[in-house]
């Protein structure tokens, strides 16, 4: 073997060595949750929480599931996936259309207006929660899965502009001259030029954007209050109350609400790390 390949596996044999208790670490705490959701009420309470499993059941992800008295996980995982698909398609629909305008034509202050979007992202949303739920109620939409929505899609513009502003920069002038030249006119050079070349940009910020609203908690808990439009994360949070002292039931909650964003990274997972790194390079 060339001395080069051997230094090379030896690398990745150290690489290896190093991560794979790191990974076991970071992974644990999911592990423990997963087996304690497979175990029954009477098992726990005999051999404690930390103890080895004696039993396997799913009645823990039945209760999770029905959720009496919380209008089930089931309906929250529902009202989840009404809330993250709108609010992905269209924050992702307007902001392409605003980084195209932004970085195909010459707006002035466009660099100014870019960096206002983004710096309304660096506020911490606690900040804002007071004036965002009197807007809400101002504008009779509170307790209203439009809310969380609006609130999503407002406040995620910025930061998406931000960077397929950053991506559309890097597409050459040529094309959208050649199309003008052509008689193309903007639409049909964002529709059918633009777009197609973005959509790599799109498919890792669509899976970002998922991940980030399935799993808002602050917004959805501001702007909702009945169990019947509760998301999942509120969900959790009340289920937890009722089902203080049933760590099993809990623990499946927890694994049934961690199970579409787990898919999304899973499935989308090469997407979203280049997603991250979209707009760094010009």
């Amino acid at each position: 073997m060339p001395r080069s390949s051997r230094s090379l596996t030896l690398r990745r044999s150290r690489f290896h060595l190093l991560m794979a208790p790191i990974s076991l670490i970071w992974c644990l705490p999911v592990i423990f949750t997963v087996i304690v959701s497979f175990r029954s009420f009477t098992d726990i309470i005999e051999h404690g929480l930390g103890g080895l499993p004696h039993s396997f059941s799913t009645a823990a992800y039945s209760a999770a599931i029905s959720g009496v008295g919380t209008g089930g996980e089931g309906r929250a995982l529902l009202n989840s996936t009404l809330i993250t698909v709108p609010t992905v398609v269209v924050m992702l629909l307007l902001s392409s259309m605003a980084a195209f305008a932004l970085s195909r034509y010459q707006i002035p202050g466009r660099r100014a207006i870019v960096a206002v979007m983004l710096t309304g992202n660096l506020l911490p949303p606690q900040v804002l929660l007071v004036p965002v739920v009197r807007m809400v109620q101002s504008l009779g939409i509170f307790n209203h899965l439009i809310a969380p929505i609006l609130v999503q899609i407002g406040f995620g513009m910025g930061f998406y502009t931000f960077v397929l502003y950053g991506f559309m920069r890097t597409l050459p002038e040529a094309l959208t001259e050649a199309a003008h030249i052509d008689g193309a006119s903007p639409v049909s050079i964002y529709w059918h030029i633009i777009m197609p070349l973005v959509r790599p940009a799109l498919a890792g910020l669509a899976a970002l954007a998922a991940t980030w609203t399935f799993s808002d908690f602050i917004f959805a808990i501001s702007t909702l209050q009945s169990s019947s439009t509760f998301p999942v994360t509120v969900f959790l949070f009340n289920f937890q109350t009722l089902y203080a002292s049933s760590w099993n039931v809990i623990a499946a909650g927890a694994v049934l609400a961690a199970l579409p964003t787990a898919a999304i990274f899973l499935v989308f997972q090469r997407q979203m790390i280049s997603g991250l790194l979209l707009g760094s390079v010009k």
